[in-house]
Order: structure tokens, then C-alpha cells, then sequence
């Protein structure tokens, strides 16, 4: 989930800067320091938006810069349990799918995207059902639910999110799109 959340830290302001000290400078030290950066109580922050205050600064012994600390406007990316989430395939691996959902990829297990047995076929990157026809490739829309979620903060890139597409409403968009119809053409066929 998206959110804007107001924020405060403490930036350094390089020597070579204090003549400069101004919310445009001090949004782009933030932006360096935190975008990208995960926090187990908002998320990942994904943009400093907007800065609102910047206080006095301090100089701290044997540091060459300035420490001021701001008050912030941060756009955030913090998945919720049980979320459904709209995503896009970005890799297909022998076990499942990595769907990229905002600033993270969760895995899409392969027990969990449907009730068929789906192959791996490593020729064309894609999972496939013998059943159906129907295949999972990279680039396809996929709707999915936060099943599990193991947040690193030290490395957001190790962070794990798993989800589920074993559901009414989940799963590959043109599949939701297929049953759509086939819902569709059966009521349609009951009212003649």
C-alpha cells in the first residue's frame, strides 16, 4: 500500500553546502540518504516529497558537516498481509514467479498460482499447464494476495514477500478476463 506519511531525520549538510542551506538542498540529501531504504514501521520510502522544516543544525565534534534535523512529507510502499496487490511478472523460475509490486518483487509460488500442475519450460521462460494452454510469462498482469512478509531493513532487496493467486478473483489478468467471459456466455445462454 501507498502512503504519504510525514516524516522526521536528520541530514548532514556537507561544508561545501552551508552557504546553500535551503528545503531544495536539504529534500535532495534526503532523497539520497533514504529513497529506496526500507523501515520496519513505514515501509520502503520511495520519494521525499516535499520538506516543511529544517531546524537550527547542529556541529558535532570531529564531523565536518552540519546535522540538521527536517520535518518531511515521504510517499511509502508498505505491504499489508492479506493485501491484493496488482503486479507484473518480471522473471519465471523453475519454482515460481517473481511479481514486481511497487519498489519489491514477491514470489508467486508455483503451488500457489492455480489448480493445474504448471510445467516449467525454460525455453521460453514461462510456466505453462498442460491442462489448459494457459501460461504464465514475464510481462503478464497478475492479481495477487500478501501472504507472508520477512522485511529486511539492512538490505531491502533481501526482503521476502510471498504471495497467492489460489483464489476467486486472483491470478493472471487475462485468465480473470477469461472466466469474466465464460460467466458472461453462461448467464446469457440460462436468460434464453
Amino acid at each position: 500500500m501507498y502512503k504519504r506519511v510525514r516524516l522526521r531525520d536528520t541530514v548532514e549538510v556537507p561544508p561545501r553546502f552551508l552557504a546553500e542551506v535551503s528545503p531544495g538542498l536539504v529534500k535532495r540529501l534526503l532523497q539520497e540518504k533514504l529513497e529506496g531504504r526500507m523501515d520496519e514501521d513505514v515501509g520502503s520510502v520511495v520519494s521525499v516529497i516535499e520538506v516543511h522544516d529544517i531546524g537550527t543544525g547542529a556541529v558535532l565534534p570531529n564531523k565536518p558537516g552540519v546535522y540538521y534535523e527536517a520535518e518531511f512529507d515521504a510517499l511509502t510502499f508498505d505491504p499489508q498481509m492479506q493485501e491484493v496487490v496488482d503486479g507484473e511478472v518480471v522473471e519465471v523460475v523453475n519454482f515460481g514467479a517473481f511479481i514486481g509490486i511497487g519498489p519489491v518483487d514477491g514470489l508467486l509460488h508455483v503451488s500457489q498460482i492455480s489448480d493445474e500442475y504448471l510445467a516449467y519450460d525454460e525455453e521460453n521462460q514461462q510456466l505453462a499447464s498442460r491442462e489448459s494452454n494457459r501460461t504464465l510469462t514475464v510481462g503478464d498482469a497478475v492479481r495477487a494476495r500478501i501472504v507472508t512478509k520477512s522485511i529486511d531493513e539492512r538490505n531491502p532487496r533481501d526482503s521476502k514477500i510471498g504471495l497467492t493467486a489460489k483464489q476467486v478473483g486472483l491470478g493472471k489478468h487475462g485468465w480473470l478476463q477469461e472466466e469474466r467471459e465464460r460467466r458472461e456466455g453462461t448467464a446469457e445462454a440460462g436468460d434464453s
